[in-house]
């Protein structure tokens, strides 16, 4: 089972021409409504990939409410642990330019409502992931982290958006899922000098006893963890629009590791994934289900063991 902490957005999407600089206003036709949030899009993730996924989080009483969390449930997210707050429901506005590049600003509302205590100790033991993301107060993963290792659950962290994560968490995890800039800034905080990205994974796994993968958006992905270093390849796709899409591979990733996958495969098929949300408009409404990556997987390419 997967019990995904984190945060539940509705999404507005502008398509422009270009993003606005400073003081400027750009004009575009209309606008897409969409569920999402980190927390939300790898839950809905985790399940569309066929994993039992519970989400735990808070929403708003308004309007924004019913179509982030009825989303999540029609994809067969649990959403019984998701509260009602005065907060209002969060929420992003995405620009996507004409390169299908998004810039995205967050009102957290009611995601800081979040806290560990919603999470009852029933659903932290040896048969859950406990999966975290950065949208919700901090402090909150960091306590939820520290009971769900007591408990037996593993775990996992998606350094998403970057932000500083305490040595006591990083050695708390099992798995730690990182960009180039979010893994950048935890190897420069924990004082790892790295001459290139790909020296990152290693580096944080041999210091935190961990596995670490990192996402190259379309090099792929490596990873590194108690069998060694590799390289996982992605998907030639002509993307759509990339908004969600690290979010799908982190939900399928989860998904494959709670199946039993080992890491490589599991990575394989959250590379397949993310390709195929990047061909699709919306975060949450654009990822795949297991239907739609099964008979593309014969296209990618195999991993490459590294070291």
């Amino acid at each position: 089972m997967i019990v995904v902490f984190g945060s539940i957005n509705v999404d507005l999407t502008f398509r422009v021409d270009h993003q606005p600089a400073p003081g400027e206003t750009v004009l575009c036709p209309g606008y897409l409504a969409s569920p999402g949030g980190k927390g939300a899009n790898q839950a809905a993730a985790a399940a569309r990939a066929g994993a039992k996924t519970t989400m735990v989080g808070c929403v708003g009483a308004d309007g924004f409410a019913a179509l982030a969390v009825d989303t999540m449930r029609n994809s067969g997210v649990e959403t019984n642990a998701v509260a009602t707050v005065d907060a209002p429901t969060a929420c992003a506005a995405i620009s996507v330019d004409k390169d299908c590049e998004n810039s995205i600003v967050v009102a957290s509302g009611a995601n800081l409502s979040t806290r560990a205590a919603q999470v009852p100790d029933a659903l932290l033991g040896p048969d859950t992931l406990l999966l975290l993301q950065m949208e919700v107060d901090l402090a909150e993963n960091w306590a939820l982290l520290e009971r769900a290792r007591e408990r037996g659950a593993r775990t996992a962290l998606n350094v998403a958006p970057a932000a500083p994560v305490p040595a006591s968490a990083l050695e708390r995890l099992d798995y730690l899922i990182v960009n180039e800039i979010e893994g950048a800034a935890i190897a420069a905080a924990t004082g790892i000098d790295t001459h290139t990205p790909e020296d990152i994974p290693g580096q944080l796994a041999e210091r935190f006893g961990l596995t670490c993968v990192l996402t190259l958006g379309k090099a792929g992905a490596v990873l590194h963890g108690p069998s060694g270093g590799y390289a996982i390849p992605a998907l030639n796709v002509t993307p759509t629009d990339t908004t969600g899409a690290g979010d799908t591979y982190v939900g399928y990733l989860a998904a494959g590791l709670d199946a039993g996958l080992d890491i490589v495969d599991a990575a394989r098929r959250a590379s397949a994934a993310a390709a195929l949300a990047c061909t699709r408009e919306g975060a949450q409404i654009g990822i795949p289900v297991t239907s739609d990556v099964d008979p593309v997987m014969v296209q990618l390419g195999a991993a490459e063991k590294t070291t």
